[in-house]
């Protein structure tokens, strides 16, 4: 069970901090509930939230305009409804991956290529489950950490009380949990031939950013992967999770080692993961994570895509164009 680096505050009990423990004892009283009964409500919740004045909406319509841009207006506004009703599925989901007992969750799913997984970390080598920001992410990553023993990488919180909660109830049952920018501790895990969750895909402007196309467009991405592969010699396998429909669970797909990985640099390697993502959406449209401003921060030579003033569609083009 990973351990909390920061320690239990007593100002966390102060009023201004009810909030989020009203939350926190919300989202317990949740997993307690039948599964059919958290879809249907979540189903609800993302039906209400996809009606409410929020800035998310547009968001959504701009990112699947951006990679969808042969898809009608119609087919999108549909596409959009089903994404916030898997979005609003996520978070009795989440209260399921934190507070559900492993051997109870695991019932939800059913794994592909584990034993792939089973034969690379029985040899000794380390291996990269390499992941994508779907709507599943909280409870796809859980189910790999229940079971079998996976160190899960996560993006540390500002607020230090969000830290400690995501730490203690994400890492519940993780090997340990590292923080995103702790590339040490990761290269410490894989060459020690420890396994390692990684979902790297998001917008990214820190140090060692690439510009590398994603459905077209280039996007400022992290490439550490293919260093962390270089440094320690780590097996790279595809991961990712699907919801089923209706009451069928969970299926985890993990593929087989990335063959010459990594390559000749660390953008082709970006590359490829980004092919195996798009290839993955075009599959699971509505479950990936359009609400994430994936194509924000490019700089100055680029368009704003999230501003008011883009024209979707005028400048969509190959992704180079100037701002106007």
């Amino acid at each position: 069970m990973a351990e909390t680096s920061e320690r239990f505050a007593w100002r966390w009990l102060l009023p201004q901090r009810w909030p989020l423990w009203l939350a926190l004892w919300l989202m317990r009283r949740l997993a307690t509930r039948d599964y059919l009964s958290l879809l249907a409500f979540g189903i609800r919740l993302g039906d209400f939230a996809r009606w409410l004045p929020l800035p998310q909406r547009r968001v959504v319509s701009r990112n699947l305009s951006l990679c969808f841009p042969q898809m009608t207006e119609s087919a999108r506004q549909s596409l959009l409804q089903q994404h916030f009703r898997e979005s609003g599925i996520t978070l009795p989901e989440t209260a399921l991956a934190w507070f559900l007992p492993p051997k109870k969750l695991l019932e939800l799913v059913r794994f592909e290529g584990i034993d792939i997984f089973d034969r690379l970390t029985a040899s000794g080598r380390g291996v990269i489950l390499l992941a994508a920001h779907f709507t599943t992410l909280e409870i796809g990553a859980r189910f790999i950490t229940a079971a079998r023993e996976v160190h899960a990488v996560y993006k540390p919180s500002k607020d230090p009380l969000l830290s400690w909660f995501f730490r203690k109830y994400r890492g519940a049952v993780a090997a340990s949990m590292i923080a995103s920018d702790d590339i040490r501790a990761m290269v410490r895990v894989l060459k020690a031939g420890g396994a390692v969750w990684y979902a790297p895909d998001q917008a990214f402007r820190a140090t060692g950013a690439e510009m590398v196309p994603f459905f077209g467009i280039p996007v400022a991405t992290n490439t550490a992967t293919s260093r962390l592969a270089r440094l320690t010699g780590a097996a790279v396998l595809p991961y990712f999770v699907e919801r089923l429909p209706g009451t069928a669970g969970y299926v985890v797909r993990i593929g087989e080692p990335l063959e010459d990985f990594p390559g000749v640099d660390s953008v082709t390697d970006t590359l490829r993961h980004h092919a195996l993502i798009e290839n993955e959406v075009r599959r699971l449209p509505a479950q990936y994570l359009w609400l994430h401003k994936r194509f924000k921060g490019l700089g100055s030579d680029y368009p704003d895509y999230y501003s008011r003033r883009y024209v979707e569609g005028g400048l969509r083009g190959t992704g180079h164009e100037q701002k106007h």
